[in-house]
């Protein structure tokens, strides 16, 4: 048994999948009964991706089966590194090789230990309330960078790059389908309909801006100062 994301996950592995997930064990109490059940299913997803080996199999699938049944539990996966400053958690999403993961390196160098990266590919979102909670998970991505917290979403940068450093807020409508591009999409109607659901409350409650940017110290200056202090409260 696992406790992640502030939910209880029965799963059965093997090789990475495993080793990343150590830090998230928990005790299971008797008669406690799983939020998330994940089954085993490496055999066919190595049939569909015959270039994958057995361990990455496992480690996709695995990470595939929960974040679809964290969308029954208000929550979404996003495409993209998170980073943690003083309890709360920023997102930068890009399809992969634009620098997301460049970027939040930078912001552990701009705030030093302010700063920890908390899942450098695939956190998990959870809208709890009037809250929204970003979490590590054992699935990130081709690194191992994940830690077993939380904390409360401050906002969401889509990253591009850029000669200058610049940041401005998405409307609505470009905020929609830039969350859709970055995560995992269903054919299946209620799938979809859940994905819409946690994609509207997260546009109502958070910040999301688009960020220009160089892979340069400033650029982390620049997105730090306006996502932190959205209102200008910087002192």
């Amino acid at each position: 048994m696992y406790r992640i994301a502030d939910l209880t996950v029965e799963m059965h592995t093997f090789g990475r999948t495993l080793i990343q997930s150590e830090p998230y064990v928990c005790k299971k109490n008797n008669g406690e009964c799983a939020d998330i059940v994940i089954h085993s299913r490496w055999e066919m997803f190595q049939e569909r991706y015959p270039y994958l080996n057995k361990d990455l199999s496992e480690y996709l699938s695995t990470g595939n089966q929960f974040y679809w049944k964290l969308l029954d539990h208000s929550g979404m996966m996003l495409h993209s590194s998170a980073v943690m400053v003083d309890g709360r958690v920023y997102l930068f999403s890009a399809p992969s090789g634009t620098g997301k993961s460049t970027h939040t390196a930078l912001w552990l160098q701009y705030l030093g230990e302010r700063a920890q990266i908390i899942n450098d590919d695939k956190p998990a979102i959870r809208v709890m309330g009037d809250k929204v909670y970003v979490y590590g998970t054992p699935w990130s991505g081709k690194t191992n960078q994940n830690l077993n917290v939380r904390g409360e979403l401050g906002g969401i940068a889509v990253v591009k790059r850029a000669n200058e450093n610049q940041i401005r807020r998405l409307s609505n409508k470009e905020a929609i389908f830039a969350l859709l591009n970055q995560t995992t999409r269903s054919r299946k109607e209620e799938r979809i309909d859940r994905l819409f659901e946690v994609i509207e409350l997260l546009i109502k409650t958070i910040p999301i801006y688009e960020l220009s940017c160089n892979m340069e110290l400033e650029a982390a200056k620049v997105a730090y100062e306006t996502m932190a202090f959205p209102e200008g409260e910087l002192t």
